[in-house]
């Protein structure tokens, strides 16, 4: 879990009483970061001054600004000859302001100033650096976001606010507001607050399709970043052929997703992810869908080799984003199909930004607390970066083998009952036993093919069709058969069967 506001406040005071005239508060919340500086400030019996470009340096609890200070350069000049005891919140510092040189060269008379009297210059601001000369006298802390408490509290006071108007009918079970407040992690109150209040208002009540809103206000922001897909909920498990094993592993975690709640008060955390090996064509990426459908939350895809940039650093910045967007979706399902062709290299052939990347991947994997469920599917098991095996990384890993007589059945069910026909027509058994070394995929392309045949011969589709179209295919089982064998060999007793 990320540290509540407590733990931030604590982290500060701590910074402060060791003598850092220099902090950097990394978040987008000012007001909420000006709030918990104000309460630090009374808390150690210190003034607190804020600073802003539209009035300039001021104490809190006086209305008039310190004169001629609007001008960053002129309030840094005031905190150095001020040589006070103080609290001084600077807001809406920008990243172009800071490198400039006479900035940062105040900037670091500031924070050496700061360090003999108790108190301390804290910047607040998203993707700030500090510049180069005050790095060793500066600290950063991150504000996580609203906790669920935070959120809770929300949720409650805009109940208050809009039921004082008007009723307001809240037709949610407990269960269902913690799958709300879930969503709503990774927004600012003030996101939070502005997407409640619509989603309450548009509705006139307070209903799980509040969560609709939060989701589909979060997609926006993740598709105007641009390194992740989002999909749409699809098909269910229901739709995908056996993988019972799979199946079973994630029914056992159903109830931590949709009573999260609960889950949390009996310390079961959200589960990391799972990674599916096995032959093409076999279900993975299909089942790596269904998987959001099931457990009712949002399906992201990423795409790692959309990371990659020619300049140097940006393919590190740009992972950096893709997943901080991953977090702020949570509670989420991020999927990442043919893992291996993303992370196969990481060689010193391109400078080493490969296995910089990857590194930086893995140690995500490994650390992060938001609740990202992470799918990723591989074909080639040969060509995944042993790193990604490693307990920790995934909470299982399962082989995905060629469907069973009875398997390839009911994918030829599924496919027939999709396109309008009526499987009872045809001999499902049958054309199972015809297909022998067949995978889900190309069971599928027997059918279309055989509507596309009929098509142009102005006939149903019939069995005779569907035997014409098997006979015509080569599976890759045939075609690559000591591939697919050494890859069976591989995982036999690596890896859980999810068939």
């Amino acid at each position: 879990m990320s540290p509540a506001p407590s733990d931030v406040l604590k982290d500060l005071e701590v910074l402060i009483r060791s003598r850092y005239g220099l902090i950097h508060l990394d978040t987008r919340e000012e007001d909420r970061a000006g709030a918990l500086l104000h309460h630090l400030a009374d808390r150690l019996r210190l003034p607190f001054l804020i600073w802003s470009r539209t009035r300039g340096l001021r104490r809190v609890d006086l209305e008039d600004p310190v004169y001629d200070t609007r001008a960053l350069d002129r309030a840094l000049d005031h905190v150095v000859r001020s040589g006070r005891d103080a609290l001084y919140h600077f807001q809406g510092v920008t990243a172009a302001e800071l490198e400039a040189d006479m900035t940062a060269a105040r900037l670091e008379e500031a924070a050496r100033a700061m360090e003999d009297p108790v108190g301390a210059l804290v910047l607040t601001g998203a993707s700030l650096s500090l510049p180069a000369a005050v790095r060793g006298r500066g600290a950063h802390l991150a504000l996580p976001g609203p906790d669920v408490a935070e959120l809770r509290s929300l949720l409650g006071r805009i109940l208050r606010d809009l039921s004082s108007r008007g009723h307001v009918d809240v037709a949610l079970s407990r269960d269902e507001v913690d799958r709300l407040l879930g969503h709503l992690r990774g927004f600012t109150l003030l996101e939070a607050e502005k997407t409640l209040t619509r989603a309450i208002v548009e509705d006139g009540a307070l209903t799980l399709d509040a969560i609709e809103h939060v989701v589909d206000a979060k997609r926006r922001v993740v598709e105007q970043d641009g390194l992740l897909e989002y999909h749409p909920a699809e098909a269910g498990l229901d739709r995908v052929a056996d993988l019972a094993g799979f199946k079973g592993w994630l029914a056992a975690r159903t109830a931590v997703v949709t009573r999260p709640g609960r889950a949390r008060e009996r310390g079961l955390p959200f589960p990391r992810g799972v990674l599916l090996l096995g032959v093409p064509g076999c279900g993975k990426s299909l089942a790596a869908k269904a998987v959001s459908a099931e457990w009712g939350l949002p399906l992201l895809r990423f795409d790692p080799s959309t990371l990659y940039n020619k300049y140097i650093g940006e393919t590190e910045k740009n992972l950096a984003r893709a997943t901080a967007a991953a977090e702020r979706m949570a509670p989420v399902v991020l999927w990442i199909d043919e893992l291996e062709k993303a992370f196969a290299s990481g060689g010193s052939e391109d400078g080493g930004v490969s296995q910089r990347v990857l590194g930086s991947f893995l140690s995500w994997l490994q650390e992060r607390t938001a609740d990202v469920f992470v799918m990723a599917t591989a074909n080639d098991v040969q060509r995944l970066p042993p790193e990604f095996l490693r307990k920790g990384r995934f909470d299982e890993i399962f082989f995905v083998d060629l469907p069973d007589a009875d398997t390839r059945a009911a994918i030829f069910r599924i496919h027939l009952e999709a396109r309008g026909l009526a499987p009872e027509d045809f001999p499902l058994e049958a054309l199972a036993a015809e297909t022998n070394d067949f995978s889900g995929s190309e069971v599928e392309q027997v059918v279309v093919a055989a509507q596309y045949a009929a098509f142009a011969e102005d006939a149903p589709v019939d069995a005779d069709l569907l035997r014409r179209e098997i006979r015509r295919t080569r599976p890759l089982a045939v075609v690559m058969r000591e591939k697919v064998e050494a890859l069976r060999r591989w995982a036999h007793g690596r890896t859980v069967p999810a068939n």
